[in-house]
């Protein structure tokens, strides 16, 4: 069975997060065991700890991740690089630039642990997490097939254009696309889902609704990934 998927956006603020998750409770609800990965995060607040009780760099939404796993994950895991300002990875982690190799390690205690691992990206494709890496480094490294969440607003077909055809580019391979309708008061919503499923050679995997808080049980009823024996098929064959 495939063990994972890398889930990019076409921007910041695009619902990687909220995607991640319905997927997350789309597959336990399949009966699949799933755990999830943010393995970098900026933007992180300081809490404590539940083991030692000393104050550490929490995310948010790796917190939401680390919640929605089947089975109890210790937070480095989900997220070994969480940079307290929320700035661009390379610039906030400046004095702790990512490892891949240590994003890696954890990637592989993750895998053990359930049938699925996703892990969600920061920012889009080409965004930088050190000096010299960006996020298209990262997938590259974990070797995973790649799901696009596309935020649809102004700009959106452009952008899921642009961020197809550098993941191709990498070499990977994007197994499916999904909207996350993050402007409720954009005008032709759908027109604009219905020309990004014509332009790009890929499933449309499921469109989540704009909703003012989040409810990723309803959510994850939108998403259509079909199941087969041999693993996990991303036909989706999702509406409008």
């Amino acid at each position: 069975m495939q063990k994972g998927y890398f889930i990019t956006g076409t921007d910041t603020d695009v619902g990687k997060t909220w995607a991640t998750i319905a997927l997350m409770r789309y597959f336990k609800q399949k009966g699949y065991s799933v755990v999830g990965m943010k393995p970098v995060a900026a933007g992180c607040s300081f809490s404590a700890d539940r083991d030692d009780n000393h104050e550490v760099l929490h995310n948010e939404d790796a917190l939401l991740i680390q919640a929605n796993a089947s089975v109890a994950v210790p937070y480095e895991l989900v997220n070994p690089y969480a940079y307290l300002l929320p700035v661009s990875p390379h610039i906030a982690g400046v004095k702790n630039p990512v490892n891949l190799a240590k994003v890696v390690e954890c990637f592989d205690e993750l895998k053990q642990l359930a049938d699925i691992v996703l892990v969600e990206g920061a920012g889009g494709w080409y965004a930088p997490i050190n000096h010299y890496e960006d996020i298209s480094d990262l997938a590259k490294e974990l070797s995973l097939p790649v799901i696009l969440v596309v935020g649809i607003k102004l700009g959106c077909i452009n952008h899921a254009k642009l961020s197809y055809e550098a993941i191709e580019q990498s070499g990977l391979v994007c197994a499916g696309w999904i909207a996350v309708c993050v402007d409720g008061d954009m005008l032709f919503m759908d027109e604009n889902i219905e020309t990004i499923k014509a332009a790009l050679p890929l499933p449309l995997l499921g469109v989540l609704p704009h909703l003012a808080e989040a409810d990723f049980d309803y959510l994850a009823k939108k998403l259509i990934v079909r199941l087969t024996m041999s693993g996990l098929d991303l036909r989706g064959t999702a509406q409008v």
